[in-house]
């Protein structure tokens, strides 16, 4: 008998008053980003920083979280058509990524089109978030953008690396590396160097000999790289079997474990601008990696580091919402101030830009080392 009235009692502390569980409201959220194609790591990277912000949220939110993966294989168009489905058909409340510029400037048309937020956590190119005069209200990034980017590699390369001239080679068919070529090119100038190469080629070109042949008659002190680690790494073998010893200098397109094994010994001895080092000496920081290092036995990227600091703002900003219906999100994702997260504090600019550091990274053959951190 007292056994039994034990496990009545038991079962009763599972049942609230009036014997009607309340359960939490569900929300949807929409996470696009390159699960395959050219930058897949890029994308795998994103998926697992955001399961573990999910999963953390889903413990102490006020709402139940379901979500909704598209893998947007690093193309405009499948990332645009992604967007369409969870907007229309899916019918999420928010949208975070996509990882790259190229594709995040059409899904923020689309998120603009159907006032749905979106946070990037890692697409760079200012036109994500302003495009043709105008403020795109509801797009917003945890990341810094490439003008402040390609300040920071200009001026790296003058005062640290003490170079007078520089190349730089992009992909012209890519706003993100393209924008930073043009944002790197006058910085450089005006600090005294001169650009004695500013080369481009095509998206799909594995063969730059031609170009490289011209870049080795100038023999700059520097070689800017702004793009992402598989062609960085194909475009740093090419141009030490053309025997040009310049430094190797890139932008957070190199951060990713392939970039040492595919270019091997060529990269080791680059630098690259990045949101954040795992060196950092920071108590959310040092969770994080160590949750995420448990989990999947690497130390996270900036990818992952940015996309948690994305769903941990958007999150944030759905608790202090009075709903989570659009124009609510809007109102509580605006404002943000002051975010602590794994990539440092993070405050929106009027354009939904993060302003926060940037830090220097040199490639070495374990991985990548802190060097420096550039404030805005």
């Amino acid at each position: 008998m007292k056994r039994m009235i034990c496990v009545m009692m038991a079962l009763c502390l599972f049942v609230p008053i009036g014997g009607k569980a309340i359960a939490k409201e569900t929300v949807k959220i929409g996470l696009i980003t390159p699960l395959t194609g050219d930058v897949k790591t890029f994308g795998e990277s994103i998926k697992n920083a955001f399961a573990i912000a999910v999963e953390e949220y889903s413990k102490k939110g006020k709402y139940t979280i379901q979500t909704v993966i598209a893998d947007d294989r690093n193309d405009p168009t499948e990332g645009a058509n992604a967007a369409l489905k969870l907007v229309t058909q899916d019918k999420v409340a928010a949208i975070i990524g996509p990882a790259t510029s190229k594709v995040a400037i059409p899904v923020s048309v689309i998120a603009t089109q159907y006032k749905v937020p979106m946070i990037t956590g890692t697409a760079t190119n200012p036109k994500v978030t302003f495009s043709d005069g105008k403020r795109k209200p509801y797009v917003f990034r945890a990341c810094f953008v490439d003008n402040f980017q390609g300040v920071v590699a200009a001026n790296f390369a003058l005062k640290d690396l003490k170079a007078k001239t520089a190349a730089v080679l992009y992909d012209v068919s890519n706003d993100y590396s393209k924008g930073l070529g043009e944002y790197f090119k006058p910085t450089f100038t005006k600090g005294n160097g001169k650009v004695v190469a500013f080369e481009s080629y095509q998206k799909d070109d594995v063969d730059f000999s031609a170009l490289i042949t011209k870049v080795a008659l100038k023999k700059p002190d520097v070689v800017f790289l702004p793009d992402y680690y598989n062609k960085v790494a194909l475009i740093a073998r090419q141009i030490r079997e053309k025997g040009i010893k310049a430094a190797l200098v890139g932008s957070d397109g190199w951060d990713s474990p392939e970039l040492v094994k595919i270019g091997g010994s060529s990269i080791i001895g680059g630098y690259f601008v990045s949101h954040y080092s795992p060196d950092r000496k920071d108590p959310i920081a040092e969770a994080f990696i160590k949750k995420y290092k448990a989990r999947h036995g690497i130390v996270p990227d900036a990818l992952a580091a940015l996309t948690y600091d994305a769903a941990g703002i958007l999150f944030k900003a759905l608790d202090t919402a009075k709903n989570p219906r659009s124009e609510e999100l809007l109102k509580a994702l605006a404002p943000t101030k002051g975010y602590k997260g794994v990539t440092g504090t993070i405050s929106f600019d009027t354009n939904g830009d993060a302003v926060k550091s940037a830090v220097i990274l040199k490639v070495e053959k374990s991985g990548f080392r802190y060097t420096t951190t550039v404030n805005p």
